[in-house]
């Protein structure tokens, strides 16, 4: 099996608010054993687990028009959820809008830890990880999708969203068996 280019895991959106509390999603709480088992087995390979968090700002944020009070900064809303139990090695990137790269330091971060390829997951496939992979891939990244560990709304919203990321940026989705053997 290849290996992966110098990865890194980007964690999109799993916080209390997306996954039980203002825009709780089902099949987010279906992804959370499979996206806690990969970040197990990254952090036990040295590949780099970051965080790309929804962290508004209240009654500001033009998100919030849309979708409601929800990942308020300092709320638990706003904090990753406990079973992917965040730690020291890990990092965060805030973010206000749908992509973890728009107006954050993401890039420079990746570029700093020497990533080529960003392996996408959380919420959601459609939204989220889409503006994500889109900047990934306008950066030079390689984007690869663990496709046990993302999901959306509805199937429908998950499965165009893998093959949009397909068409458009050439990223491929394997489980967490293929990703594990390739870090």
């Amino acid at each position: 099996m290849k290996k992966l280019d110098k990865p890194a895991i980007l964690v999109v959106d799993m916080l209390n608010d997306f996954v039980y509390g203002a825009l709780a999603c089902d099949r987010g709480k279906a992804i959370v054993p499979a996206t806690a088992k990969l970040l197990k087995a990254a952090r036990k390979a040295g590949v780099p687990v970051i965080f790309c968090n929804d962290c508004h700002l209240p009654g500001i944020d033009r998100e919030l028009k849309l979708w409601g009070d929800h990942a308020i900064k300092g709320t638990p809303g706003a904090e990753v959820i406990p079973e992917l139990e965040l730690c020291d090695k890990d990092y965060v990137v805030p973010k206000r809008r749908y992509s973890g790269f728009f107006q954050t330091d993401l890039d420079i971060l990746l570029k700093e830890l020497g990533v080529k390829t960003v392996v996408i997951s959380g919420l959601h496939t459609h939204m989220c990880c889409r503006h994500t992979s889109a900047d990934a891939y306008c950066l030079g990244y390689d984007v690869v999708v663990a496709k046990e560990a993302t999901n959306s709304f509805t199937e429908e919203d998950y499965l165009g969203g893998l093959a949009y990321l397909k068409t458009c940026y050439g990223a491929e989705a394997y489980t967490n068996r293929q990703l594990i053997g390739m870090f």
